[in-house]
């Protein structure tokens, strides 16, 4: 296990790198950074009083995947049985507020930021916007960092979308 400098720079352009290759829809690249035990999950946003707790659902989820079930997703957009992703929806990831700090494990660090995703259909006026808390651990291997765990905590309750075959 090798202990890991923190190296604010090269985590975000890594960041920057990633929402590069989901912007152009290069997929199975993207699907490189993640670790072989990944997890990436979205859990339903609940509205909640402050005093019933966190507004997130431990149970339901919009993504509950690993790697292995991101590469089958992956692979049905490229079949005709994929009708919500062609033709192909033009889609804008943006991150800001990115704060990073030390994992629990020696080659892990946590990495949170703000998402704000942008996405238009076919010639539609209308367009969806996803905001969301994304919260990332990132584990060192051998030189490059692989994403072991992602969970994103959307600000809104109700998708409005048509469909939800895009990655946040």
């Amino acid at each position: 296990m090798q202990k890991v400098t923190i190296d604010y720079r090269e985590i975000e352009e890594f960041l920057y790198r990633e929402a590069e290759l989901l912007d152009e829809q290069r997929y199975e690249e993207w699907l490189e950074f993640f670790a072989e035990d990944a997890t990436y999950e979205i859990p339903m946003t609940l509205t909640r009083a402050r005093f019933e707790g966190e507004g997130v659902s431990e149970e339901f989820k919009l993504m509950d995947e690993t790697k292995q079930t991101l590469r089958i997703r992956i692979e049905r957009l490229g079949t005709q049985y994929a009708w919500g992703g062609d033709p192909p929806s033009r889609v804008r990831h943006f991150i800001s507020n990115i704060r990073i700090r030390k994992g629990d494990a020696d080659e892990e660090v946590k990495v949170r930021c703000n998402l704000l995703v942008t996405r238009n259909r076919r010639d539609q006026l209308e367009y969806d916007l996803f905001s969301a808390d994304r919260q990332d651990v990132l584990r060192r291997v051998g030189d490059e960092w692989k994403i072991a765990r992602r969970r994103i905590i959307l600000d809104q309750r109700n998708i409005n979308s048509r469909n939800f075959s895009i990655f946040l």
